[in-house]
């Protein structure tokens, strides 16, 4: 039997009066982040009896970027009013402090959010739909067989310093990366990397320079890139590198910081955090637990990018645990659990595939990304389209041809030629592109997008420096 079809052990069912008068919810969801509360709301509205459990008191900070792309804002509750503090119209890419150039789009790339407030408000929605909330309470472990589970139906979630569990027919996991539920799942991670980040308030003359622009920095440890993200009066500054070399990423940030101009302010926080990505054989799910988000390592493995996932799996963990609650025996809830493992893998499974072919391509060559990026239009009008939500990574790979054929091309002989050769390859590719794609690519998708002129040109001002 496969890991996705392990069920538990579900066969006990010991009798007594002492459970008669206990609670039973219908689902529990851990976490009350993203993928959490999405979960919440999914469940709720359906009419479900609810509760969201999380440990900390809410709101609480978490480190996170906060971009917003399309495919956060298409998973959001009906009406859901997204907490934006800036709208962002432009990208200055440099690759490690070099090379900045400007891409401008008349409509807004993405949004930006302070995560305690986004978090707050998906939780108050959830809560809106009819979930019930606790805070303060710590999940020290789930169990689907014992003496603290009264039925082959029912799942114990027992808190931290407590002896009464929580008792239900569906348990939500998304109790982040290194989430409790997890471990009881058997989540398997295959890609760990170290993510550090400062809060940066800033005076209004520094805030306005930022204000609707982001920086991406491709960074100089293979894999690592560093961002900028304006919120008022205050940048989200953080940059991100394989797990590994704490010391080089910590020096990383601090030359970052230095180059932007900004080590002068004192950082409102300072933080940081790891990121977990699924091995493609990591179960999703046990018996009558799934997990979601963080907890089940599902992220983009090239950008890292985690909300929308969260948002995603959270409302498909949500609405197949509704029909696990509903099922009278193992076979069925098993059933239940595959179905969610399967619309999982169907849809943020393969674009966790195309992400980490792009991440080792991007490891070992970020030039290429750069340039292509910087200087190739149809490059940057599916960089447009996706942060909007109009396309996927899989997507690109699966209608455009060229895409692909650069990712095979580098997939056959990455293992069998030296990094100069690969980056032939891909360069190869890049001008099959450009020659076969270009017109067709900018009728479709150029005609809100313009490269910024004057001094976002390479040579010109910004050339020198990402700040304006």
């Amino acid at each position: 039997m496969s890991s996705e079809n392990a069920a538990g052990n579900e066969d006990v069912e010991p009798a007594g009066d002492r459970w008669e008068d206990r609670p039973v919810w219908d689902v529990v969801v851990v976490g009350a982040g993203p993928a959490g509360a999405s979960a919440a709301y999914a469940a709720a509205v359906a009419g479900r009896k609810v509760l969201l459990v999380e440990k900390a008191e809410l709101p609480r900070y978490k480190t996170c970027g906060g971009g917003i792309i399309g495919p956060s804002r298409d998973s959001l509750p009906p009406g859901f009013d997204l907490p934006l503090r800036d709208r962002v119209h432009a990208v200055t890419f440099t690759l490690n402090g070099k090379l900045a150039r400007t891409r401008r789009a008349r409509s807004m790339l993405f949004g930006l959010v302070n995560r305690p407030e986004f978090d707050n408000a998906l939780v108050e929605a959830a809560v809106k739909a009819g979930a019930e909330v606790r805070t303060g309470v710590a999940v020290s472990r789930v169990e689907q067989h014992g003496p603290a589970v009264p039925d082959r139906r029912t799942v114990a979630v027992v808190p931290a310093g407590e002896d009464e569990p929580v008792l239900a027919r569906a348990v939500i996991g998304a109790d982040g990366s290194a989430s409790r539920i997890g471990a009881h799942v058997g989540v398997k991670m295959e890609q760990v990397d170290l993510g550090l980040e400062a809060e940066i308030p800033v005076p209004d003359s520094v805030a306005e320079d930022w204000a609707g622009r982001a920086l991406v920095d491709w960074g100089p440890l293979p894999g690592s890139y560093g961002w900028v993200f304006p919120k008022g009066d205050t940048l989200t500054v953080g940059v991100i590198s394989a797990r590994g070399d704490g010391a080089a990423t910590k020096r990383y940030l601090d030359d970052f910081i230095g180059r932007l101009g900004l080590a002068g302010f004192e950082p409102r926080i300072s933080s940081g955090h790891l990121t977990r990505c699924r091995a493609d054989d990591s179960p999703l799910s046990r018996g009558r637990v799934l997990v979601a988000g963080d907890a089940a390592g599902l992220l983009e493995p090239w950008t890292r990018e985690g909300i929308s996932f969260a948002l995603r799996s959270g409302r498909l963990a949500g609405e197949w645990a509704v029909r696990i609650a509903e099922a009278h025996d193992a076979v069925d809830a098993r059933r239940q659990a595959l179905n969610y493992a399967f619309a999982v893998k169907a849809g943020l499974g393969v674009e966790m595939g195309v992400g980490r072919r792009l991440l080792r391509i991007f490891a070992r060559r970020p030039g290429l990304f750069h340039a292509a990026l910087t200087g190739f239009r149809p490059a940057w009008n599916v960089f447009a389209r996706f942060t909007r939500g109009a396309t996927s990574l899989a997507e690109v790979v699966r209608v455009h041809p060229v895409a692909r054929r650069v990712l095979d091309t580098f997939d056959r002989r990455e293992a069998a030629r030296d990094g100069s050769e690969a980056a032939e390859d891909v360069r190869e590719g890049a001008v099959a592109a450009a020659q076969q794609g270009a017109e067709q690519d900018d009728r479709a998708d150029g005609a809100g997008e313009r490269p910024s002129q004057g001094r976002d040109e390479p040579g010109g001002e910004s050339a020198r420096r990402p700040s304006a």
